[in-house]
C-alpha cells in the first residue's frame, strides 16, 4: 500500500517547490505532474506532489494523521 502524505507549498522555483510537511519539516518535491501554486495543498508520495487538494481535504488529513500518530505514541 502507498501513503501520499498533505504538504503546503511554501515556494516554487521551476518544477520543485519547498513544501511544509507542519512542525517544521520542509522538503524540495517534483511538482511536474500537478498544477500547483504557493498556498496551495499537495500530496506527496516518494518527492512527487501526485495531486492537488483543497484546503479542507488537507486540513481533515492532517488532523486524522495526528490523531493516528498520537496512539502510536501511547
Amino acid at each position: 500500500m502507498c501513503l501520499a502524505i498533505p504538504a503546503l507549498v511554501v515556494k516554487i522555483e521551476g518544477d520543485t517547490a519547498q513544501v511544509d510537511f507542519g512542525q517544521g519539516v520542509l522538503r524540495h518535491v517534483n511538482i511536474s505532474l500537478v498544477d500547483t501554486r504557493v498556498g496551495g495543498y499537495v500530496l506527496i508520495h516518494a518527492g512527487y506532489a501526485i495531486q492537488t487538494i483543497n484546503d479542507n481535504e488537507a486540513l481533515e488529513t492532517i488532523k486524522l494523521w495526528k490523531e493516528i500518530l498520537s496512539k502510536e505514541i501511547e
